[in-house]
């Protein structure tokens, strides 16, 4: 089994400025790996923030709005999703195409089903 680490962009909002979707897309890193927790995800914003959460929440999440606590995902639109992180510091809403994460999902099953040396 194989990591899975996809690079994308994304548009943050922050709780400090909710009235405005930041113009430029931020880089943020999607991270697989099986060997570690087959369930979970990784999703990493710039600066050190970084949430560990359940794969089936983020497919889920594409379709219908899921999750409670730290981390929420829903459908916004036809081709965007967005994904809501809690924490001390405030929280962070994530806006991504949806296409975007399909794909890391797609990458993920294949990873998780690929023996090691294939």
């Amino acid at each position: 089994m194989s990591v899975v680490e996809q690079y994308a962009r994304a548009h943050i909002v922050t709780d400090e400025d909710v009235d405005r979707l930041d113009a430029d897309a931020v880089p943020v890193v999607l991270r697989y790996d099986p060997e570690s927790d087959p369930r979970a995800v990784r999703i990493g914003l710039p600066g050190p923030h970084e949430w560990t959460f359940d794969r089936e929440l983020l497919e889920q999440g594409l379709r219908a709005p899921a999750g409670s606590g730290e981390v929420r995902v829903w459908p916004c639109g036809r081709v965007q999703a967005v994904v809501e992180f809690h924490s001390e510091q405030g929280v962070s809403v994530v806006q991504f195409e949806t296409k975007t994460i399909m794909r890391f999902l797609r990458r993920t099953y294949t990873a998780a089903t690929t023996p090691v040396g294939t």
